[in-house]
């Protein structure tokens, strides 16, 4: 069985107060799911977190009104939430269930995604799949947007005291593996709820964000393509820590 709890915090903009995420929790099909919405968009004046909700939104009930009551394929899923969201804008996406085997299966479109931790250590990482720097595969209506096909599929067998910890870029971009793990360590621990777990990663994760001397993963992806961001990436961060029990 997974369990999981989450937390949210949107980028402080009054132009999109819900921000670019979104995300789901489904305990009775034991999936989870995360979305980006690509904030370029909003250079067209299309906010692209409405597609990001529609997609999770669609990826909810295509999980509860998924056919096979014990095993959901989230390829599946994504594929019919893609095919029924309609708005305009793009997203990442990164769906995970867990099967009656222990076994997680994922699929991960961009540059959300998950880890996977065992005895506190880190013993799996999604890859990012981008075309070039910060520009991640993104799920879209348009013509040059990426499709479900495309994305990664990961299956992974897990072990009673494993946590998951998901999340979209704002989580990863602003914290490495190692302190993602030093974060969240003494919530796994003390058996603390996921969704208290999560808040910590979170907040941490927008500590870094708002500090303009740190030294992030996409800082130093940027100064490897040439670019110069420098400090903490501000952003939406979501995070969801899943214990395996």
């Amino acid at each position: 069985m997974m369990l999981s709890g989450s937390f949210y915090i949107a980028k402080d903009r009054d132009s999109r107060p819900q921000g670019d995420d979104s995300h789901f929790i489904c305990e009775e099909k034991q999936a989870i799911g995360v979305a980006d919405g690509v904030g370029g968009w909003s250079r067209q004046g299309v906010d692209a977190g409405i597609y990001a909700r529609e997609l999770i939104n669609n990826s909810l009930l295509a999980v509860l009104t998924h056919p096979d009551t014990t095993q959901v394929d989230p390829m599946k899923v994504l594929t019919q939430a893609f095919r029924m969201t309609i708005a305009q804008g793009s997203s990442t996406a990164c769906i995970i269930t867990l099967q009656e085997d222990n076994m997680l299966n994922a699929v991960n479109m961009g540059d959300s995604g998950f880890m996977l931790i065992r005895q506190g250590v880190s013993i799996y990482k999604s890859p990012i799949q981008q075309h070039y720097f910060n520009c991640p595969y993104q799920l879209g209506n348009s013509a040059n947007s990426s499709k479900p096909w495309q994305a990664q599929v990961i299956k992974l067998a897990v072990e009673p005291g494993d946590v998951i910890i998901a999340g979209s870029d704002g989580l990863f971009d602003n914290l490495s593996e190692s302190q993602i793990l030093e974060t969240a360590a003494t919530g796994i621990e003390q058996g603390l709820h996921p969704e208290e777990v999560a808040w910590s990663v979170a907040q941490q994760a927008y500590h870094i964000s708002m500090d303009k001397e740190a030294i992030t993963p996409f800082m130093q992806a940027s100064i490897m393509a040439g670019q110069g961001h420098i400090g903490g990436k501000q952003d939406d961060i979501t995070v969801i820590v899943s214990r395996i029990i």
